[in-house]
């Protein structure tokens, strides 16, 4: 037999407490409170369905009650009851949690039905929970979440790929997660306790990626004091993730074909053999191919670490994966962020499916993670998003079309303003400085976002550093 609903119901006047514990003590469980003190209490004790609060509880603000109970790890659904009724009060009221707003006198009737309508609403809440849930463990493998047809194949190839010894190629644009794709790949193995490490390629200078990838020893170059262990040594017996592979150079290009073909390596500086036991994974925001054909990547090399490809698609192109990301993402934010969790409401999700996300995966966990340290409802609303996603403040991706007006003397249509730096310098710097707004001036993330490496990055802002000395100094 289902449990009855839990109602709490919180006002100073005795005789409006004993009345409505009357009306609704014979279907629901039911505890009264006359103090935001006593509120307290109850709510911290029992797993409240209902919240019932007057707005003036004598020297109490029925508001605070509201808020206290929005903060619990399962809030309940909340009506507010005042007999100082206004439109400004219901609105507050709402935007701090309330479900529902009435006004005294009371008509039991009324408030019977909007009681029942409020646990309709509690149960779909936790149906929906419990559906989503079943939903994750049903499209997921690893933590990559998919139930789009483009991401049926891809969690199939992972799963059908993974316990093999075959190097793996993930490409895909910036964000699109392909080092989760690279993880699930190792831990699904059969030597997920073995090592996973991962290389940054483009972080690192040619000389110093290939120290990285195959060590040194002492004296082999200036600087090097002392012996150093490579990468592909530490990951021996487990998974070596080669991240931006497109941004290497030649030379270790030719040095990585031979380790990967005999699974043999020198420290620089060394002739003698190492042997190992590394299985690669690569990944790459840019066309491999596309690299081959103009001569910038070994096309041996490209074969040697294509024998299974997995292309990652953008996040524009699996928009029915948003709503099951989301809510993953703000369950996960919700626990790191020490807030309890809260349902995206309906206003939000037009917002989401019709933004392109240029971010893809990565920009929309920033987003949902923003609404939920932003929430102070019982729900996220558009207001806690990034203002950019709605069209206000915040933000944006930048915008190349002019806009172009009226004049209001004669009605005609005054051609659009043109910055003066409409050239691609210009649009490139601007693109630039947006980047690095975004990232919070993190170079590294703001090369992710254009799609560059953070090498090319360094050097273009140098270059507009000397033009614009230039342009101050004519």
């Amino acid at each position: 037999m289902t449990e009855p609903a839990t109602i709490l119901i919180v006002d100073d006047e005795k005789h409006t407490r004993d009345g409505l514990r009357a009306a609704l003590e014979d279907e629901f469980d039911v505890y009264v409170a006359s103090s935001a003190a006593e509120a307290a209490e109850v709510l911290k004790s029992d797993n409240v369905d209902v919240l019932l609060t007057d707005l003036r509880l004598g020297a109490d603000d029925g508001m605070k009650v509201l808020e206290d109970s929005m903060k619990l790890p399962k809030p309940p659904v909340a009506i507010m009851m005042t007999a100082y009724g206004s439109v400004d009060t219901a609105v507050e009221a709402m935007r701090r949690g309330a479900w529902h707003f009435v006004t005294k006198p009371l008509n039991l009737d009324e408030v019977d039905l909007l009681v029942k309508r409020a646990i309709r609403s509690r149960k779909l809440e936790k149906e929906n929970v419990v559906l989503k849930q079943q939903v994750e463990r049903k499209f997921s493998v690893q933590g990559i979440l998919g139930q789009s047809e483009v991401m049926k194949p891809i969690i199939s190839t992972i799963e059908q790929v993974a316990p093999s010894r075959a190097s793996v190629l993930i490409e895909g644009e910036t964000g699109t997660g392909k080092e989760l794709v690279a993880r699930a790949i190792h831990h699904l193995s059969g030597r997920p306790a073995s090592k996973l490490v991962i290389v940054h390629c483009a972080a690192l200078s040619p000389q110093l990626l290939e120290s990285e990838l195959f060590g040194h020893e002492k004296g082999a170059f200036t600087g090097a004091s002392d012996k150093r262990i490579g990468r592909f040594e530490l990951a021996d017996g487990g998974t070596l993730v080669l991240d931006e592979i497109g941004e290497i150079e030649p030379s270790t290009q030719v040095k990585l074909l031979r380790a990967l073909g005999e699974q043999t390596i020198e420290r620089v500086g060394s002739s003698k053999p190492i042997k190992i036991d590394v299985r690669v994974v690569a990944a790459t925001n840019k066309n491999l191919a596309r690299l081959v054909e103009e001569g910038k990547f070994r096309e041996d090399l490209y074969w040697r670490l294509r024998v299974v490809s997995v292309q990652m698609p953008p996040l524009r192109e699996r928009k029915s994966d948003i709503a099951l990301l989301a809510e993953h993402f703000a369950k996960d934010a919700a626990d790191a962020n020490g807030k309890p969790y809260k349902p995206l409401s309906d206003e939000v999700w037009p917002v989401l499916m019709n933004y392109d996300w240029p971010g893809n995966v990565r920009e929309l966990r920033t987003v949902i993670e923003h609404g939920v340290v932003m929430c102070n409802t019982n729900r996220i609303m558009i207001r806690h998003l990034p203002g950019y996603l709605s069209g206000g403040s915040g933000l944006a991706a930048p915008r190349l079309a002019p806009t172009q007006g009226v004049n209001p003397e004669n009605g005609a249509v005054v051609p659009p303003s043109l910055p003066d730096d409409l050239n691609l310098e210009g649009m490139e710097r601007r693109f630039i400085h947006a980047a690095l707004q975004r990232a919070g001036n993190n170079r590294t993330e703001a090369a992710e976002l254009l799609g560059i490496s953070r090498r090319t990055l360094h050097r273009k802002i140098a270059e507009m550093d000397v033009a614009a000395r230039k342009r101050k100094k004519n």
